[in-house]
């Protein structure tokens, strides 16, 4: 008779994928050392980006202006949910998400060769001209299963977050106003200031700096332990 399949709580999940993130150590070593199958952390660890510059996602929503909708594009790191690009207009086309993609490498230097950016299949992800400055930048398309929203749930939570804490509570008379607005909520709002349950209760930007230390203290004493 067949072993009944272990089953593995949300804590102990997010613990062992935190883990991976923390100290850099293999997959198939933190999955030895918990007594669990490399398969299930590394599927575990598939849904979570293990450092910054690995996985971003990128979607596109919309802000209500007395002057007619504004379009906001994303790309999110989903290491730390920080919004590294963000791009705003009255059109919805692949020029929107092209902007929001040159912002997010900006803002890392330029060194996004490799990166997998993660969309739903909307006309503005699957446009040639996304698809060409995406291999300009180096970066990996990745497209969720067509009508299946929680392919791309960081990107819907980040929406939601925008609307209900701040589009939502205020009206905005032009389009010029609700892109200022937006721009200052997320860099002096959200990515300094919000915290994040997926960060242990930390803000984007202060959650890449505490796990920068701590994988410094982790490199130092492996060193350490085999000097």
């Amino acid at each position: 008779m067949a072993g009944k399949r272990r089953r593995f709580d949300a804590e102990f999940r997010a613990g062992a994928v935190r883990i991976v993130k923390e100290t850099g150590k293999p997959v198939a070593q933190v999955a030895r050392d918990l007594g669990i199958s490399p398969y299930t952390l590394h599927n575990w660890v598939k849904l979570n980006a293990v450092a910054p510059d690995v996985l971003r996602c990128g979607d596109v929503t919309q802000i209500d202006t007395a002057e007619g909708p504004l379009y906001l594009a994303t790309t999110e790191d989903l290491f730390s949910r920080r919004m590294l690009g963000h791009a705003m207009s009255a059109h919805h086309d692949a020029a929107l998400v092209v902007a929001s993609l040159q912002m997010a490498a900006t803002v890392r230097g330029e060194d996004v060769d490799g990166v997998i950016f993660h969309t739903d299949r909307g006309s503005e992800y699957t446009a040639a001209k996304t698809a060409a400055a995406c291999r300009a930048l180096g970066v990996v398309q990745s497209m969720g299963r067509v009508g299946c929203a929680l392919d791309n749930a960081a990107a819907e939570a980040f929406n939601s977050t925008l609307k209900v804490e701040f589009a939502h509570r205020q009206t905005f008379t032009t389009r010029a106003e609700a892109r200022i607005k937006a721009a200052t909520w997320i860099a002096d709002f959200y990515n300094t200031s919000r915290r994040h349950t997926a960060n242990d209760g930390l803000a984007p930007i202060t959650f890449e700096r505490q796990m920068a230390q701590a994988r410094r203290a982790s490199t130092a004493q492996l060193r350490a332990e085999v000097a």
